[in-house]
């Protein structure tokens, strides 16, 4: 395995200190590690990932330094806008450095909603004429790998990438962790929030943590999960498609259980939801400051105001609370009342570690909420 510092530093000793991305968890030690030794201008944890290499881009055009964009590859589909028509040499000719996390690489058990995105991992990268190679889990072979990989980037102009296994890099612990006051878990947020649900209402919930807990949430209490669309995958897109559900079935109180990193990655929809106005739609976001799904790095989940943001863009309301009172409180009032409603829920980072995960697939899940909503 390689030690995420002898990584962080070959690149260094090759003039590569610059990263920009979205945490990964196949790449959380070696993102914990940068996250330790750069500074916040060096080490930018962008909002999506095509935003990551819009960063890496503008630090190129200011310096003629090459950047590193660090992705699970989940991710992909973000960047391939940029890399058209942003960084390949028909258009600026821009170089940087990929580092993309292989989640469902073929033959190796993963979750559902990686098992497509493994697949085409390469033939992505093939499609849009990026050269790359597997990284090795040996050091000596994987110093030669990154001697190479930049050499190209060099003498080329041209977008490398390194694809990165499952067990390429060793342990290592973020220790630069900021102290975490909130009072309510995620968890026991959930909980409450699903509790306090009407009778007929249904839920779309954002890939992660959150569409576990409420899954484990049902099970303990048998209650079925024909009310709820676990958006496996797909991060940042559950406010959408509960927007997509809530115009058509405008007499049920539809739920987004999002997450603070999946709202920001894509907070452009929350323009769109304030524009439509839909009176049935009730936007819960868990805000813990944290990609908790992938290592915990930080989002800015925590220095925004959010609920200002929904109040901007056309929420009818948009509370922040942080406590089960405030909720339970906020929950009473926000039933009563006509949506777009945004309620903010400030939680502890950190989930327990018997988390299960959910046991139906994600066909199943599907067709039973549509005939739910029937």
């Amino acid at each position: 395995m390689i030690a995420p510092a002898f990584f962080f530093d070959k690149l260094a000793s090759l003039g590569i200190d610059f990263y920009a991305g979205v945490p990964d968890s196949l790449l959380k030690n070696l993102c914990a590690y940068i996250t330790d030794h750069c500074d916040d201008r060096h080490n930018i944890i962008a909002a999506n990932e095509g935003g990551a290499v819009g960063l890496a881009a503008g630090y190129h055009l200011a310096t003629g330094r090459v950047g590193c964009v660090y992705m699970q590859n989940s991710g992909e589909g973000n960047v391939i806008n940029p890399l058209a028509s942003l960084t390949d040499r028909e258009v600026y000719h821009i170089p940087m450095l990929l580092l993309i996390g292989w989640r469902g690489r073929p033959g190796v058990h993963d979750e559902p909603q990686h098992v497509k995105q493994g697949k085409v991992t390469t033939g992505l990268l093939n499609v849009m004429g990026v050269n790359y190679e597997v990284l090795s889990h040996e050091e000596a072979r994987a110093a030669v790998q990154i001697e190479k990989a930049v050499s190209a980037i060099r003498s080329t102009g041209d977008v490398y990438a390194l694809v990165v296994e499952k067990d390429t890099f060793e342990g290592y612990a973020l220790q630069a962790v900021r102290p975490d006051l909130c009072a309510m878990s995620r968890e026991e947020a959930v909980q409450t929030v699903a509790e306090a649900m009407e009778p007929d209402a249904a839920v779309v919930s954002t890939t992660g943590m959150i569409s576990r807990e409420l899954f484990e949430y049902r099970e303990s209490r048998r209650e079925g999960h024909q009310r709820d669309f676990l958006t496996v995958g797909s991060m940042g897109h559950a406010s959408q498609i509960a927007l997509g559900i809530a115009l058509e079935q405008t007499a049920r109180r539809i739920y987004c259980f999002d997450g603070d990193g999946a709202a920001i990655m894509h907070m452009g929809g929350m323009a769109i939801v304030g524009s439509k106005k839909p009176k049935n739609y009730l936007h819960v976001v868990f805000n813990n400051g944290a990609h908790d799904s992938v290592g915990g790095q930080p989002t800015v989940g925590q220095s925004i105001d959010l609920p200002a943001i929904a109040k901007a863009v056309g929420y009818c309301e948009a509370v922040r609370v942080s406590s089960r009172e405030e909720l339970l409180r906020a929950l009473r009032r926000m039933r009563e009342a006509d949506g777009p409603l945004f309620l903010e829920v400030r939680v502890r980072r950190g989930n327990r570690k018997d988390l299960g995960r959910p046991t139906t697939t994600p066909v199943e899940n599907k067709e039973a909420l549509m005939n739910y909503l029937k």
